[in-house]
């Protein structure tokens, strides 16, 4: 099962990226938002952990709030995270574990996850899908 998809957009990176389930789908969407914009970890570096705990709207906010935290992350600690595990994860709320790597370069600069296009759902094969637009 492939992760993740880059689609067609005009002016900013746009995703749709597969899970098995939600706590997937989270992680799946993180790495593919620092794979699709070529965020590269210093090879070799000392692994970073970082704790999160983020409560929202609804679930599709709590993507949106998840990846913008993270991006928020990266940005000030300079930091890209390669793995993430959730010690809870509802409709509204997330507790969870970052792991990554000090940031050597980065592609695409992405300001934010956002909330235009977005869209979640169960597609093919019961895989939960998601698609999400980043302003870069």
């Amino acid at each position: 099962m492939k992760k993740f998809e880059v689609l067609e957009h005009k002016a900013d990176l746009k995703i749709k990226v597969f899970a098995k389930g939600k706590k997937e789908l989270f992680e799946n969407a993180m790495i593919a938002m620092f794979e699709a914009a070529q965020y590269k970890p210093l090879a070799g570096g000392e692994e970073k952990k970082e704790e999160i705990k983020i409560s929202s709207f609804d679930f599709s906010s709590l993507l949106v709030d998840f990846l913008n935290e993270v991006l928020y992350l990266t940005e000030t600690k300079k930091e890209v995270y390669q793995r993430a595990e959730f010690e809870e994860l509802s409709e509204t709320g997330l507790k969870a574990r970052l792991w990554g790597r000090e940031l050597k370069t980065m592609g695409v600069n992405i300001k934010a996850a956002t909330y235009h296009q977005l869209e979640l759902k169960k597609g093919k094969e019961g895989l939960l899908e998601a698609i999400i637009l980043f302003d870069v």
